[in-house]
């Protein structure tokens, strides 16, 4: 009889974001048969004291031989099986509410007990793995790395690059992807800036003072974000947080040169497949783009590696490591 592995899904207020549940959907079909998966997803959105309880009730009812929230309602674990369960954290981004009682809300419901009370704890990075630990306290050892896959839709599209005029993509306007000193860093070159996410006024003001080209769209389909990656010259992902960077994978399979930050997950995540600078220092950004798009060779090589750098993340080899995680847990449970 196959073991029946739940699949624990948000209810997302987007209709436009279900990264999670692509993500996680797109895993299926390269597990073995042994393992039955089915994904669950919650009635109500995570929002407000007494839909949260309602949820939580409601998983109670859904278990499975392993259950396995898979990200943003990490609470669910409260009221589970402990040790058949399996939480995924992406990232720690709640903890830098400005509201300190929401910060000790998300501490408590979304880190301490929801780790004590799961079996094993998987982080996207060893970035999010270090955040985790440092927010929460809990031991290093229960904590796996297993990343994220790259979606198959990303495929390669080989372009010439247009040094006369690029075309940048940058994906995300919250304060952590950076474009407030994204922006000044591209005055007085000539290219075009391709933004995917809403602009805020301050933004549009910003990108009319510093007299840039650009152009701009939100809540797209997945189609749309591909054929933007398609169009582009260059991914410009100068974030200063990321749980993952998933447009650095992205870019590596359309082929596409990328300009990332050095700090929190981007390193580990792009590897020698991009070119890293400050994402706090205009000039180091700048310095980056430029290099990019005067020095072929450097270009062509970033490309070259990216290549390399995507086979850590396609779905089959994602999956046989959360294949390898079940198994360690059903097996325990035997015990």
């Amino acid at each position: 009889m196959p073991f029946k592995i739940i699949l624990f899904f948000r209810k997302s207020r987007n209709t436009a974001n279900f990264s999670i549940e692509t993500y996680f959907n797109e895993l299926v079909p390269f597990f073995p048969s042994s393992l039955q998966l089915s994904s669950k997803t919650s009635s109500y959105e995570s929002s407000g004291f007494w839909k949260r309880i309602y949820i939580a009730v409601e998983a109670i009812f859904r278990q499975g031989d392993i259950n396995h929230i898979t990200g943003d309602v990490h609470f669910l674990t409260l009221l589970l099986r402990k040790k058949k369960t399996i939480l995924t954290i992406h990232d720690c981004w709640f903890m830098r509410h400005p509201s300190a009682l929401a910060r000790f809300i998300f501490k408590w419901f979304w880190l301490k007990l929801p780790i004590w009370r799961s079996a094993i704890v998987t982080a996207v990075s060893e970035a999010s793995k270090k955040e985790i630990v440092f927010y929460s306290g809990c031991n290093p050892d229960k904590i796996r790395v297993i990343h994220t896959s790259v979606s198959l839709m990303y495929a390669s599209h080989p372009k010439s690059f247009n040094k006369q005029k690029p075309e940048m993509l940058h994906i995300g306007t919250a304060e952590n992807k950076n474009l407030e000193r994204l922006i000044p860093a591209l005055e007085g070159l000539s290219c075009v800036l391709n933004i995917i996410g809403k602009l805020s006024p301050m933004l549009i003001e910003l990108l009319d003072r510093y007299k840039i080209e650009y152009k701009n769209s939100y809540t797209i389909s997945n189609e749309e974000m591909l054929n933007a990656y398609i169009s582009c010259d260059l991914l410009c992902f100068v974030s200063t947080l990321e749980g993952f960077g998933m447009p650095i994978i992205e870019a590596n399979r359309v082929e596409r040169a990328v300009v990332t930050s050095n700090v929190s997950s981007m390193p580990d995540i792009a590897g020698a497949s991009a070119c890293l600078v400050d994402p706090f220092d205009v000039h180091s950004i700048r310095e980056g783009i430029l290099k990019v798009i005067n020095d072929d060779s450097y270009r062509e090589k970033l490309i070259a590696t990216g290549k390399k750098n995507k086979e850590r993340f396609l779905p089959d080899s994602i999956a046989q490591q959360y294949y390898f995680l079940y198994m360690e847990l059903l097996n325990l449970n035997k015990g």
